[in-house]
């Protein structure tokens, strides 16, 4: 199945339950949108971006012919992932109102978040495009006193003092910690060098482990800072690396064409020169199992991992094949991850939800640390929570494991 068909098969689903610019679903029976709504059942709304507007005419066609957009993946994957946990909660019985609302449509987030009927929602869940989306649906959740799982987003977007804003893709500083205290518990005794580019955001990334070092509990890494020039060489990193003993080279931006450079550089020198790379959260994407990385040992972390073992993983594939005829992508099992465990969390906890969204029930795929944050150590503020689980990725010659 194409994907043009494949979007035109789950924008018929959403379509059938409709309301404007939102889609409306019961999981124990179809909701009539136009009838009274039973108090008794919990409420979430769903946020994504669906494109429904820009994808159908006034006439109803379909704008692309055969084409499909790439920009509409995003929204349609995690939509499909989410259904699929709808469908099984379905089979459960939950006592839920599911409201599906598309960021791309004509109506102004705005608009929808001050709506009569969005007031009695009770759960947020956002697959978020912008920082000023992140803003209003935070805003909007801090007004209701109830959670926003912000579940793709890896930001905060300057939002302090809102307890409701939960951010699942970890940010930046979270995942500096994270390796910091890595390479600590794994490679405490060898030479660690951290090559950057210049830029404000590999300053950014310097001053984080820099600050690290000031506040670890442990003995602090020695860490060596090395700048080098944008096409640099093999021969500029020799200087800086041990042919006695294996060097840690932490990748220092988040510019994919200065990682995936260095990766090759170092696995140039492999011979000579045994190297770990610790990489950035945004090598998740990047395919290593090219010839020009072998034997090369490449490490990275991430708050969301699959295993490919695991069974349930296994099922979910295969079950995604079977309705869609292609392969689910991480945002899928995102989109099913989130709804199912914390639609569960909602049933259990209902108005009382937010102060228990950490709770470690009802796992999917993932483990998650859902801790708070206090960027103010000294006014104590509770700022937001945040999901403080990595996964720490290997990358050798064509075969990923997990190396937590």
């Amino acid at each position: 199945m194409t994907m043009h068909f494949r979007y035109l098969l789950t924008l018929s689903l959403i379509l059938a339950m409709a309301t404007g610019a939102a889609a409306q679903i019961d999981t124990t029976r179809r909701a009539d949108p136009a009838g009274p709504q039973d108090s008794s059942r919990h409420r979430l709304a769903i946020f994504a971006p669906l494109y429904l507007d820009s994808a159908f005419d006034a006439s109803g066609a379909y704008r692309y012919d055969k084409g499909f957009p790439k920009y509409f993946s995003p929204g349609l994957e995690f939509y499909e992932g989410a259904q699929m946990a709808l469908d099984s909660l379905q089979k459960e019985k939950a006592a839920l109102n599911v409201q599906l609302y598309d960021t791309r449509s004509g109506a102004p987030l705005q608009q929808i978040l001050e709506d009569s009927t969005f007031q009695s929602t009770e759960l947020i869940i956002g697959q978020v495009s912008s920082v000023a989306e992140l803003q209003q649906l935070a805003a909007a959740a801090a007004r209701l006193h109830i959670p926003f799982i912000n579940v793709n987003f890896p930001n905060d977007g300057g939002i302090t003092n809102n307890p409701s804003l939960v951010i699942l893709n970890s940010t930046l500083k979270t995942h500096c910690e994270g390796i910091y205290r890595f390479i600590q518990r794994n490679y405490p005794t060898r030479p660690i060098v951290f090559f950057r580019k210049k830029g404000a955001q590999e300053d950014r990334l310097k001053g984080y482990f820099t600050d690290i070092d000031k506040t670890t509990a442990s003995v602090p890494l020695k860490i060596k800072y090395v700048t080098l020039d944008d096409n640099f060489d093999a021969t500029a990193l020799t200087p800086y690396l041990d042919s006695t003993s294996e060097t840690i080279c932490i990748a220092g931006s988040l510019d994919d064409l200065f990682g995936t450079r260095l990766c090759q550089q170092l696995a140039f020198l492999n011979k000579t020169y045994h190297t770990t790379i610790m990489g950035m959260p945004t090598w998740d994407n990047l395919d290593f199992t090219q010839t020009g990385y072998a034997g090369e040992e490449i490490i990275y972390s991430t708050p969301f991992y699959l295993n490919p073992l695991d069974s349930l993983v296994k099922e979910t594939d295969q079950n995604f094949r079977a309705k869609f005829f292609s392969r689910p992508s991480d945002m899928v099992f995102r989109g099913y991850e989130c709804t199912y465990r914390f639609g569960k969390l909602l049933l259990m906890h209902g108005k009382d939800l937010a102060g228990s969204v950490g709770e470690k029930k009802f796992k999917v795929f993932n483990d998650f640390e859902i801790m708070p944050v206090f960027l103010n150590r000294q006014t104590m503020t509770l700022d937001y929570f945040e999901n403080k689980k990595l996964y720490f990725i290997r990358k050798l010659d064509g075969n990923i494991t997990n190396v937590n």
